[in-house]
């Protein structure tokens, strides 16, 4: 935590328990930089036969330092530097219980969901005031690498997203009504709205009940899942057990096929060949034409329901400077589209007496095709965004459980969300 910029990595590995008992973990008193840890990680990989994947833990605090133009040696990022973090960190962690990494509303000023689980404290015992930079958010992130790619031919920041909890308590709790809180101290709502050290700084309550690392594995092995993860098939939640796909179909795909004038069971059958035959989540894909894509959410049956799917996108302009737009391509209900464009925001069915939502005029699962109205031929990523109708937060259960009406400095409500790993779309 270099001058309380968080900098943590969290290692994988799929080693089984006579490959570990070969090596010691690899740490700060060893070496501050990073390259140094995937060095040991590659002789390690020789000498034992296990594989290990390095993933940035808690961005969203590191002073702008994780997600750097320059290496934390303070030299500017070339290809071969941009390959060597692809080959170890191929994913990273974009929400977790100190705070969502996805991004922040002054870096997407824009976004009217990007102030979410906002944790505005650095890990240190001055305080000092929050300030988000470019590199401490994973959306700026793969912007900023596809500026890297346009100079030097590389991409290294082509990441993977993942969810994660990082409880100190052993205990992964990521439901709001259960949430165990990050130390052991806060397992009571009693303990929770208490700040911890410094006289202004966090809480418990300041805390995200959060998150949820999905991997798309074809067997449920060590093996299988370092897989995915090297190849990013992955997906992240802030907790629910949302489940997610995301898919590039094939060039030429008809984005209408399922309103056409084919049978209903025809078109879901092209639609089904164009999904096995398509790129998931992770990919690279290249073509001409504007991308097709299909996505589909289906609701945790111990959550809420689906308010919207969105798909972000992010591009280099002509410019050379990253743009990022946000598509609402599925709603709950299409009537809350107006003429303009603009979406009527989901109505908050919480029960401020106990807390409980109501799910009753929302989706258990939403999917569509849509293709890319804007494309226009340059170097891009997309990522499905699947928010939740507002449920209640963990800080006002508790202040529910203690007596009070509101859990003060936080919200009633939030709306849990999952995020998708990018698809990278370079034009030929």
């Amino acid at each position: 935590i270099p001058g309380g910029g968080n900098l943590h990595r969290v290692v994988v590995s799929d080693a089984n328990a006579e490959q570990a008992q070969n090596f010691e973990p690899f740490g700060f008193d060893d070496s501050p930089y990073p390259d140094d840890l995937w060095s040991f990680l590659q002789r390690t990989e020789e000498s034992t036969g296990a594989r290990f994947i390095a993933i940035p833990h808690n961005s969203n605090i590191s002073k702008g330092v994780m997600f750097d133009a320059r290496s934390l040696r303070d030299e500017e990022i070339d290809a071969q530097y941009a390959a060597l973090r692809m080959r170890w960190e191929p994913i990273a962690e974009v929400t977790q219980i100190k705070g969502d990494s996805e991004t922040h509303p002054l870096l997407s000023p824009d976004d009217e969901f990007a102030d979410f689980e906002t944790y505005p404290f650095y890990i240190q015992r001055n305080l000092q005031e929050y300030s988000p930079q470019v590199g401490d958010y994973l959306r700026s992130a793969l912007k900023l690498g596809l500026e890297i790619e346009q100079k030097e031919g590389a991409n290294p920041f082509q990441l993977g997203m993942i969810g994660s909890t990082d409880a100190h308590t052993g205990l992964s709790s990521a439901d709001e009504y259960n949430f165990h809180g990050k130390m052991a101290t806060d397992s009571i709502p009693a303990n929770k709205f208490d700040g911890f050290g410094s006289r202004g700084g966090t809480s418990g309550w300041a805390m995200s009940a959060s998150g949820m690392a999905a991997v798309w594995a074809t067997e449920n092995t060590r093996e299988a899942i370092i897989d995915a993860m090297k190849r990013r098939e992955v997906y992240a939640t802030s907790g629910p057990r949302i489940a997610l796909r995301f898919t590039a179909l094939p060039q030429g795909f008809d984005p209408d096929v399922q309103a056409s004038d084919r049978p209903a069971e025809d078109s879901m059958e092209l639609l089904s060949q164009a999904i096995a035959q398509g790129s998931p989540m992770g990919s690279v894909v290249g073509g001409s034409q504007a991308p097709t894509f299909y996505v589909e959410a289906l609701h945790d049956p111990l959550s809420a329901f689906l308010d919207r799917i969105q798909i972000v996108k992010g591009w280099v302009d002509e410019d050379g400077v990253s743009q990022e737009k946000i598509y609402d391509v599925a709603l709950s209900d299409p009537a809350r589209r107006l003429a303009d464009g603009t979406i009527m925001p989901i109505e908050d069915t919480v029960d401020r007496r106990t807390g409980m939502v109501d799910n009753r005029v929302f989706a258990a699962m939403l999917s569509t095709v849509c293709a890319d109205p804007d494309f226009d031929a340059a170097a891009s990523f997309y990522y499905a965004r699947v928010l939740e109708i507002p449920t209640a937060r963990h800080s006002f259960l508790d202040a529910l459980a203690l007596g009070l009406k509101t859990a003060e400095g936080q919200p009633d409500t939030i709306q849990e969300r999952a995020y998708s790993t990018p698809i990278w779309v370079k034009p030929e």
